[in-house]
C-alpha cells in the first residue's frame, strides 16, 4: 500500500473555508469597533460627567461640641441628665452644693455696708470740718479787727507820750494789748490753717467724690458682684442646643474650676468633613454645591450642602507627631485635606445625624 501523500493535497486539505474566513475578520472588526465605542464613551463621561464632579467615601459627620466644664467649687448636689439626653439652650446640667457660695457673698455684703457706713462718715466729718473753717475763718477777722484797733490805739498814745499827755504806764498797757491782739490774730491764722489740714486729710478719703463713685465702695461692690457670679456658677446650664456625650460626673464628687463633667453635641447643627485627595482639588472652590448620602440611610435620602471651607493642613501635617523620614528611604503618598461641607439645616432635621457616621460626598466643580 502507497503511503505517499501529496504535499499540495495536503495544504488544501487544511485551507480554511472562504465563509469562515470572513466571519472571522467581521468578528475581530466587531471586537476592535466595540473597543473604540467603550473608549470614546468613557472619554464622553469623562468629559461631560466626571471632569465636573469629585467625589470621596472618606467623610464623616462632625459638630463643634461644647464641653460642659465646672466654673467654681464644690461637692455636686444634683445631676440632672444622662447620657444620651438631648437638651435646649439653657437647661440645668448640673447643680453643685452652694453653701459656700453664699456665705462668701453674705461676707462680701456686709463688708460693702461697713465701707459704705465709714465712706458716709468721712463725709459727714468734711461738712463738719468745712463748718469749723468757716468758724475759724471768722475767728480771724476778729482778731485782725481786734489787731487794727489796737494797732490805733498804740499809735496815738505813743505820739501823746513825748507831751506827756499819756503816762509810761498807760503806754505800757496799751503796747501790751497790742502784742495781745497779734498773738490773737497769729492763733486764729494757726487755727483756720488747721482747720484746713484737717479737711483736705478728710476729703483724701472720700477722694472729693459722690457715695456710688468712692473708690473703696466701688472695690467692695465688685467683690458682692464676684461672689454672686460664682454663686450663679453653682447651677451649670446646657451652652447649646444639643444631645449629652460622655458625662463624667457624679453626684457627691468634689469639682473644681475647669474640672470637665459632659459634652453637648449640637446635632442640628452638624457638617461633614470629607477629605479628598490633593489631585482632586484643583477646581474645588468655596460655596460649589455638594450632593452628599450616608450609609446610615443610603441612597434614598439625599443631602444638600456647600463647601464651607479648606482645613490649613493635611492630617499627617496636623499630626501630634508629624511624618518625619530623614533616612532617604522616602516613598511619596498621596495626601488628603479635610474640606468642610455646610449641610441644609432643614435636611439634617427630617433625617438626623450623629457625629462620626460615614458620608459619601459628591462636589460639582462646574459651577
Amino acid at each position: 500500500m502507497n503511503s505517499h501523500v501529496d504535499p499540495e493535497l495536503l495544504m488544501l486539505t487544511h485551507q480554511p473555508a472562504p465563509g469562515r474566513q470572513t466571519t472571522r475578520k467581521k468578528l475581530f472588526i466587531a471586537l476592535a469597533g466595540g473597543v473604540a465605542l467603550i473608549g470614546l464613551g468613557f472619554g464622553a463621561y469623562e468629559a461631560i460627567v466626571a471632569s465636573k464632579h469629585v467625589t470621596t467615601d472618606n467623610a464623616y459627620v462632625d459638630a463643634d461640641a461644647a464641653q460642659v466644664t465646672a466654673l467654681t467649687s464644690g461637692p455636686v448636689k444634683e445631676v440632672r441628665v444622662v447620657d444620651t439626653q438631648t437638651v435646649r439652650k439653657g437647661d440645668i446640667l448640673v447643680v453643685i452644693d452652694d453653701t459656700d457660695r453664699r456665705l462668701e457673698l453674705s461676707q462680701a455684703q456686709s463688708a460693702l455696708g461697713d465701707i459704705e457706713r465709714r465712706v458716709r462718715g468721712y463725709q459727714a466729718n468734711n461738712t463738719a470740718l468745712d463748718g469749723q473753717i468757716m468758724a475759724r475763718q471768722a475767728d480771724l477777722m476778729r482778731a485782725g479787727a481786734e489787731l487794727a484797733r489796737a494797732k490805733v490805739d498804740y499809735g496815738r498814745r505813743q505820739s501823746l507820750a513825748s507831751s506827756g499827755a499819756v503816762s509810761g504806764e498807760e503806754l505800757t498797757s496799751f503796747k501790751t494789748g497790742l502784742d495781745a491782739a497779734q498773738a490773737s490774730y497769729a492763733q486764729a491764722e494757726a487755727n483756720v490753717q488747721g482747720a484746713r489740714g484737717s479737711y483736705e486729710a478728710n476729703n483724701v478719703l472720700i477722694a472729693g467724690l459722690p457715695l456710688d463713685q468712692n473708690p473703696e465702695v466701688t472695690a467692695a461692690r465688685f467683690r458682692v458682684e464676684q461672689a454672686q457670679v460664682a454663686l450663679n456658677r453653682t447651677v451649670i446650664r446646657a451652652p447649646v442646643d444639643g444631645v449629652v456625650v460622655q458625662r463624667s460626673v457624679q453626684v457627691g464628687q468634689m469639682v473644681q474650676p475647669g474640672t470637665p463633667l459632659m459634652t453637648v453635641v449640637p446635632v442640628d447643627q452638624a457638617y461633614v468633613n470629607a477629605n479628598f485627595k490633593e489631585v482632586q482639588l484643583k477646581k474645588v472652590r468655596i460655596g460649589q454645591p455638594v450632593e452628599l448620602t450616608s450609609d446610615l440611610y443610603g441612597d434614598s435620602v439625599l443631602y444638600h450642602g456647600r463647601v464651607a471651607g479648606f482645613s490649613g493642613g493635611t492630617g499627617a501635617a496636623l499630626a501630634i507627631v508629624p511624618a518625619q523620614n530623614a533616612t532617604g528611604n522616602w516613598i511619596k503618598v498621596v495626601q488628603r485635606l479635610p474640606v468642610r461641607i455646610a449641610l441644609d439645616p432643614q435636611e439634617v432635621a427630617a433625617h438626623p445625624l450623629k457625629v462620626g457616621l460615614s458620608m459619601n460626598t459628591d462636589i460639582n466643580v462646574s459651577r
